[in-house]
């Protein structure tokens, strides 16, 4: 394991350039100091890092082993391979990737600082004003701004939407595979201020917006030049390319400031989940009404500074932080798995002689020891030792590779991985159930009575989602505060209700939400020419918000708490790859029920002409499927299982029991 200094904020900004141009010129490899004048101010970092090293010399020991082979680049940080071959084997042991610590100077043992955490929901609280003030006014912009069509408009909405819900998935890979999450955000922290601060240039610079000369006088706006919508666009995807790269570390980089068994960390995922919706509704109210009512330009630009304020501050932060550095691409481990099992198919896991593969207990490690599991015995065989000729019929001249043999650990977490996509694809449906809140709730809404208190003022029926946000918060207080502590109490479990069990509640009671939604059109139908009022949408904006909270935050902590460690931030991005496919599933159900339904319909242009009560009761239906098939696979589920530490010479035993 190497141990490296944490550095500041502004320096490791630099150290950023030098990963960058170590792709132009190989020998530049970051952190290691024979490379590091070929990067841009490397040599000036260089003399400063040495200069450190001399002045605090207990920065760079941190009471670690020594590196007894120097020849892999520091940044990687690669443990040495062991002796015994080119390969990295002595015997059966395979050397698993390790995860180094960097850690603020001190200590082997980390101990908890809060400033880190605080930061980074600070960040993720500013990060979202930032992004909710571009997303949601995005297709207004788009009409009312550059004159676009309403084609035109939802298709590239669709499109820009699609595209930063994907590109988490990628950010998360280079996270876990070869940046680490503490550079992934800084990088996407210079795509993201980059994007915005060219999105305020669009909307405030005259000639980068088409002329409202024509408007004024009643003829057709002419629409944007290509030029115009070109620098809009390459605003919009740099801004997708830094939101992306920030969801996909924020949080797991977050939630490793603490050690795995603190009960802390439960209420960090819920006040994390908290500062995005938090950060919704103010971006949704006060930048929304700015860019509409004073200047867009001004409202971006608002959005700029509240990421520039959060960078500022995370940056500040680093001396504090706990970060780890990852050393390779986590998809090799599963390919070997596979490869591993399959080379092995012929072999019986009863006849198996003495006990499963693993690796002595690395002490200065991150990675997690698991324990065999029931279940998926096929994949257990890639731990299976036994020499290449007995499996394969070849000749004993075969030696064995990191293709032939793995761990037990690493066979458990392609476990984990398998066990997890089921409960992921429901997930999908949830996301579509939860979907219905920002299309159909605000048309039936458009449909009612918006005047309240004696009709002197009138509540927008879109503000309901806003509103619905301030639900959410209280529903965060009152699961922290009453729920999980009346929950502790009669289970005995630390965490009160298991993370499987939380969002089993949630999936129930997006159930009462869509029903409930249902009875109200029901209603609103039958009420004849007098309109309900939009108040009676109250009781299904509240389950919303509860099912959100309930499956929304357990959801974080299962995917990062059931991942193996090497693959945290891109489990985590499993969320928001299950919230885009929620978009395009909702979309297929409109189109089949239009199909179907024919014209007018159940999704009629003029509700009171359709049916949609009967659109509501389908996606009921749907729900109560999706909860029954969630039911049956979390009672299922194995849980990840963390082995206690093995003595050398012991094993994983060769048998189920």
């Amino acid at each position: 394991m190497i141990v490296r200094p944490v550095r500041s904020g502004w320096r490791e900004l630099l150290h950023c350039i030098c990963i960058i141009d170590s792709s132009i010129h190989p020998s530049a490899r970051a952190g290691d100091d024979a490379g590091l004048p070929v990067c841009l101010a490397g040599r000036w970092l260089a003399d400063r890092e040495k200069r450190d090293q001399r002045r605090w010399p207990g920065m760079h020991a941190a009471a670690q082993p020594p590196v007894t082979d120097t020849s892999l680049p520091v940044q990687s940080g690669m443990s040495p391979p062991p002796g015994g071959g080119s390969n990295g084997h002595t015997g059966h042991h395979h050397q698993p990737h390790q995860v180094a610590s960097v850690e603020s100077g001190a200590p082997a043992r980390w101990r908890f600082n809060w400033k880190a955490p605080v930061i980074v929901l600070v960040f993720e609280l500013l990060e979202s004003i930032a992004f909710s003030g571009v997303a949601l006014n995005l297709v207004v912009y788009l009409a009312t701004v550059l004159h676009g069509s309403t084609a035109f408009n939802a298709a590239h909405v669709d499109t820009w939407n699609g595209t930063t819900f994907i590109v988490p998935v990628i950010g998360a890979f280079l996270a876990d595979s070869y940046w680490g999450k503490y550079r992934t955000i800084l990088a996407a922290i210079a795509f993201y201020l980059v994007g915005l601060v060219l999105l305020t240039v669009s909307a405030a610079v005259p000639s980068l917006r088409p002329s409202t000369a024509a408007c004024q006088v009643g003829s057709s706006c002419s629409p944007a030049s290509k030029t115009q919508f070109s620098v809009f666009f390459a605003a919009l995807y740099l801004t997708s390319i830094g939101t992306g790269g920030v969801k996909s570390a924020l949080l797991p980089f977050g939630a490793e400031q603490y050690d795995d068994g603190d009960a802390r960390k439960q209420s960090f995922f819920s006040w994390f989940f908290a500062a995005i919706n938090l950060g919704i509704f103010v971006a949704g109210t006060l930048l929304s009404w700015v860019q509409q009512n004073v200047s867009w330009g001004l409202g971006f630009g608002a959005g700029a500074a509240c990421l520039l304020a959060a960078s500022l501050a995370f940056v500040a932060g680093t001396p504090w932080y706990r970060r780890q550095m990852p050393t390779g691409s986590p998809l090799k481990d599963i390919l070997r798995v596979l490869v591993a099992a399959f080379r092995k198919r012929r072999v019986s896991l009863d006849a198996a002689a003495g006990p499963l593969h693993e690796v002595e207990d690395d002490k200065g490690g991150d990675q997690q020891r698991l324990a065999r599991t029931k279940g998926l015995r096929c994949l257990d065989k890639a731990a299976v030792v036994v020499a290449p000729a007995a499996a394969e019929g070849k000749e004993p001249e075969q030696t064995e590779t990191e293709w032939w043999l793995c761990t037990v650990s690493e066979v458990e977490g392609v476990k984990v991985l398998v066990r997890m996509l089921p409960i992921w694809a429901t997930c999908v449906l949830y996301a579509g159930s939860l979907g219905q809140m920002t299309t159909t709730f605000i048309q039936q809404g458009m449909a009612m009575d918006a005047h309240l208190a004696g009709g002197k003022f009138k509540v927008p029926a879109a503000s309901l989602v806003s509103v619905e946000v301030v639900f959410m918060l209280l529903w965060v207080a009152l699961h922290d505060a009453a729920i999980i502590p009346l929950a502790r109490r009669l289970t005995g479990r630390p965490g009160g209700l298991t993370q499987l069990q939380r969002m089993g509640v949630g999936r129930f009671l997006v159930v009462l939400a869509l029903g409930t939604a249902a009875l109200v059109e029901r209603r609103r139908l039958r009420s004849g020419p007098a309109m309900m009022s939009i108040a009676w949408q109250v009781p299904q904006f509240v389950l919303v918000a509860g099912s959100d909270v309930f499956c929304g935050i357990a959801q974080l902590e299962f995917f990062y708490g059931e991942a193996p460690a090497a693959m945290r931030s891109i489990c985590s991005a499993f969320s928001f790859l299950a919230l885009s496919l929620g978009f395009y599933v909702n979309s297929l159900v409109v189109t089949l029920v239009a199909a179907v339904t024919g014209r007018p319909g159940w999704l009629a242009p003029d509700l009171n002409a359709g049916h949609l009560d009967y659109y509501f009761w389908l996606w009921t239906v749907i729900s109560v499927a999706n909860l029954l098939l969630y039911m049956l696979l979390a009672a299922r589920y194995t849980p990840k299982q963390v082995a206690a530490a093995v003595e050398p010479g012991s094993g994983s035993s060769g048998s189920d029991e």
